[in-house]
C-alpha cells in the first residue's frame, strides 16, 4: 500500500463499492480509514487514540496518535492525553483543549489484520447500504412500485425491487390472487421500517389508497390535480366504491374516471383481479353524497342525525336487498366511504317506526300536561319531543301553534313545571332507596335520571363509577345521550380523589424517610 499504484488502487476500490452499492463515495472511504484506525490501535496499542485520514485526491494514508492537552492528565487517560506543561514545551503555543498529532509509520499489514480490516469495511459499507435503503424508500412511502415475486411463504409474499426486498403479508394479498415466483407486480409502498437486518419494506395490494394510486396514474386530470379523489372503501377482489370531484364545474369526475367505452376504470380494474368499482361522486352535503355512495340503489328519503355520527337511510321495498348488497356489502361500502353509521329500513318500516314515536310522545304528553290527544299530537307534530321542551319554550313559540294562544301556552307550562316537581321528587325518593352516595350525586355531568339508572345497575359510589371502562358507562347512559369522550371526562373526574390520595401519601411519606436518612 506505499506504491503510487496502491493509493490509486485504494480509491478506485472505493468508487467501484460505492458505484455497485448505491452508496457515497465518502462513506466508502471512511470505512476504509475506519478499518485501518482498527488496525492500528491493534498495533500500537488499544488505550491510544489512533487516527487515520486517506487523502481523496491522491490516495496517500495517513496514520497519527492523538492526545488532547488537559490541565494535569488522568491516570486512566495517560495514553491520550497529556499535560499543558509537557505540550508546550514541544510547542509554546500550544492550549489547554488542543489536540498533539504524533505520525506514526504506515502499516504493513499482515493476514490477520489485513482480514480484520476488510470485515470492518464490508460491515461499515453494509451499514451504509442498510440507512441508504432506509432513506430512500421512507421519502416514497404513499407510493405504487413494480416488483417482481421473489417467494412465497406461508401466504406472504417476498418481491425483490431491485437493491431491496418488500414484505406483502397474506393480509394485504388480494384474496384469490395467485402469485407465482417471477410473476411481475405493482404494490403499494404502506410503511418502512428500520429492523436490524436493514429496512424492512410493507407493501399492500389491498389497501384502499392503492386504488387511488392506480387512478392517480390511468387518469391525467387526478395526476394534474383537476380531479380529487376525496375517499375509498374497498372490500379487496370483490367490490370498491371511489368518491371523486372536479374542481372545474364544466369537468365531469365519473366521466373522467371511466375514460372512454371504461378504457381508464377498466385497467384500474384489471390489476385488481377483476374487483368491480363504483365511481361516486363527492358532495359536501351529507345527505347527497350518502345517496350517491349507495348507488345503484334509489333512496327515498335521508334523516341526517350528525351528532350521533349516523344516517337514517328510507328506500322502497324492492330497493332494500340492493341497498344492503351481497352480505351487507353494499352499504358496509358505503358506511367506510362517508365515515357514517348508515340504517337502511324500508317506508313501511319506517311509517310504523313513526308512528311508534308519535303515539309514545303523545301517551308522555298526555300524561305529564294532563291534555287530550289532539294536542298531545299537535305538540308532537311540532318537534317537541318530551315535557321540559316545553318548560324551555317562549310564550310566543307555543302561541304560534295552531288553535294556541298566550294563555294556552302559559298553562301548559305551568302544567310542566308541576309535573316535574313530582318527578323530581320521585327521582329523589329513588335515589334514597337505592343509597346512592352524595360524592357520585355530585359527579358533574349525572342528572337525577341517569344517577337511578346507575344505582339500579348496583354503581352506588363514586369508587364503583371510577371502576367502569368507558364503553361499559356509554352503555349504561347512551340514551341519556353520553358517548365516549363524554365519559371518559366523567371517569376521570370520578378517579381525580385517588391521584389526591397518591400525591398526599407521598408528601406524607417524605419527612419520614429524611428523618430516617439523618439517623442512619
Amino acid at each position: 500500500m506505499n506504491t503510487e499504484s496502491n493509493r490509486m488502487e485504494m480509491l478506485q476500490v472505493a468508487d467501484a463499492v460505492a458505484r455497485e452499492k448505491g452508496i457515497n463515495r465518502e462513506e466508502v472511504i471512511e470505512a476504509m480509514e475506519f478499518a485501518i484506525q482498527k488496525a492500528g490501535r491493534t498495533r500500537y496499542g488499544l488505550e491510544n487514540d489512533i487516527r487515520a485520514y486517506i487523502d481523496r485526491g491522491t490516495g496517500e494514508i495517513s496514520l497519527a496518535r492523538y492526545r488532547e492537552v488537559v490541565a494535569k492528565p488522568e491516570p486512566t487517560f495517560e495514553a491520550t492525553q497529556i499535560s499543558l506543561q509537557e505540550a508546550q514545551k514541544i510547542d509554546p503555543n500550544h492550549t489547554i483543549g488542543d489536540f498533539i498529532k504524533d505520525p506514526l509509520p504506515p502499516i504493513d499489514f499482515g493476514r490477520v489484520a489485513a482480514q480484520t480490516a476488510r470485515q470492518v469495511i464490508i460491515q461499515k459499507v453494509r451499514e451504509a447500504e442498510r440507512e441508504r435503503q432506509y432513506n430512500e424508500f421512507k421519502e416514497r412511502i404513499g407510493e405504487i412500485i413494480n416488483g417482481a415475486v421473489k417467494r412465497a411463504e406461508f401466504g406472504n409474499v417476498i418481491l425483490d425491487l431491485g437493491r431491496a426486498e418488500g414484505l406483502m403479508r397474506r393480509e394485504d394479498v388480494i384474496p384469490r390472487e395467485n402469485l407465482k415466483v417471477g410473476d411481475r407486480v405493482r404494490a403499494y409502498i404502506m410503511d418502512v421500517r428500520r429492523e436490524t437486518n436493514g429496512a424492512q419494506i410493507f407493501l399492500s395490494r389491498t389497501h384502499p389508497r392503492f386504488m387511488a394510486e392506480l387512478f392517480k396514474q390511468e387518469v391525467p386530470e387526478i395526476y394534474d390535480g383537476a380531479i380529487e379523489i376525496k375517499a375509498v372503501a374497498r372490500d379487496p377482489g370483490s367490490r370498491a366504491k371511489i368518491a371523486v370531484t372536479a374542481s372545474d364545474r364544466t369537468l365531469d369526475p365519473v366521466g373522467a374516471c371511466v375514460g372512454m367505452r371504461g378504457s381508464r376504470v377498466q385497467a384500474v380494474v384489471g390489476e385488481l383481479q377483476g374487483e368491480k368499482i363504483d365511481i361516486i361522486l363527492w358532495s359536501a352535503d351529507v345527505a347527497t353524497f350518502v345517496v350517491n355512495a349507495l348507488a345503484p340503489a334509489e333512496v327515498t328519503k335521508v334523516v341526517v342525525e350528525e351528532e350521533e355520527n349516523r344516517i337514517e337511510v328510507i328506500v322502497p321495498e324492492d330497493q332494500l336487498s340492493l341497498a344492503i348488497g351481497r352480505r351487507g356489502q353494499n352499504v358496509r361500502l358505503a358506511s367506510q366511504l362517508t365515515n357514517l353509521q348508515i340504517d337502511i329500513m324500508t317506508e313501511a318500516t319506517e311509517t310504523e317506526r313513526r308512528a311508534e314515536v308519535i303515539n309514545t310522545r303523545s301517551k308522555l304528553f298526555m300524561e305529564a300536561l294532563d291534555v287530550d290527544e289532539m294536542i298531545a299530537h299537535l305538540l308532537v307534530a311540532e318537534g317537541f319531543t318530551s315535557p321540559e321542551e316545553i318548560a324551555y319554550a317562549s310564550l310566543e313559540e307555543l302561541a304560534a301553534i295552531e288553535g294556541f294562544d298566550e294563555d294556552v301556552g302559559r298553562e301548559l307550562q305551568n302544567r310542566v313545571k308541576e309535573y316535574l316537581i313530582v318527578e323530581e321528587s320521585k327521582l329523589n325518593n329513588r335515589l334514597k332507596e337505592l343509597e346512592i352516595t352524595d360524592e357520585l350525586a355530585q359527579l358533574k355531568g349525572l342528572e337525577l335520571n341517569m344517577l337511578v339508572k346507575l344505582g339500579e345497575k348496583n354503581i352506588k359510589t363514586l369508587d364503583d363509577f371510577a371502576d367502569l371502562a368507558s364503553d361499559e358507562v356509554v352503555e349504561i347512559l347512551g340514551s341519556y345521550g353520553i358517548d365516549i369522550e363524554k365519559a371518559n371526562t366523567m371517569i376521570m373526574a370520578a378517579r381525580a380523589h385517588w391521584f389526591e390520595s397518591e400525591d398526599k401519601n407521598a408528601s406524607l411519606e417524605k419527612p419520614q424517610n429524611l428523618k430516617d436518612s439523618k439517623k442512619t
